[in-house]
């Protein structure tokens, strides 16, 4: 059993299992990705990982990768590995930490993932061609509140 609703959230919920739609759908087309090129669930969530650490100016090593996934440094390492051998990601000195290893995606690993995700994206975007600057603004303040409540890293041991 779930805890009641408050009638004027039956709004907010609605949006909540839209969201949730959308996430399964994405989920979806991530696993086709990973099936068409042979690659683990896994391998895929960490490249798109890394590609938003290079949006986001972020320099991911191996341990802030493994971090970002869950994984034990040894896990991390066997996942690098497989993608370094696929050509997927090059390993780099860090140009502050000479200690340091960063990662990057390969561009044959951001072409495969144009290729496939392309449409899909370009969909998404033509879709909020339709939206104003400050109905744009709007979602992305609520994409950004409702992704800080879903970061599981961020929580302590044993809550949901």
């Amino acid at each position: 059993m779930h805890p009641p609703v408050a009638d004027d959230d039956a709004p907010r919920l609605e949006l909540v299992h839209r969201l949730r739609a959308i996430s399964v759908q994405l989920d979806l087309a991530r696993a086709a990705f990973a099936r068409a090129h042979a690659l683990h669930d896994t391998d895929v969530r960490a490249l798109i990982c890394l590609l938003d650490a290079e949006r986001g100016g972020i320099a991911a090593t191996p341990g802030w990768l493994g971090s970002q996934l869950g994984l034990t440094s040894p896990a991390t390492t066997a996942l690098i590995d497989r993608l370094a051998a696929a050509g997927h990601v090059r390993r780099r000195p860090s140009p502050t930490d000479r200690r340091k290893v960063e990662l990057r995606v390969s561009e044959q690993a951001v072409a495969l993932g144009w290729d496939f995700f392309g449409p899909l994206l370009t969909g998404m975007v033509a879709a909020m061609r339709q939206f104003s600057p400050a109905e744009l603004d709007t979602v992305g303040r609520f994409l950004r509140e409702v992704a800080a409540v879903t970061r599981w890293q961020e929580r302590p041991a044993g809550t949901p």
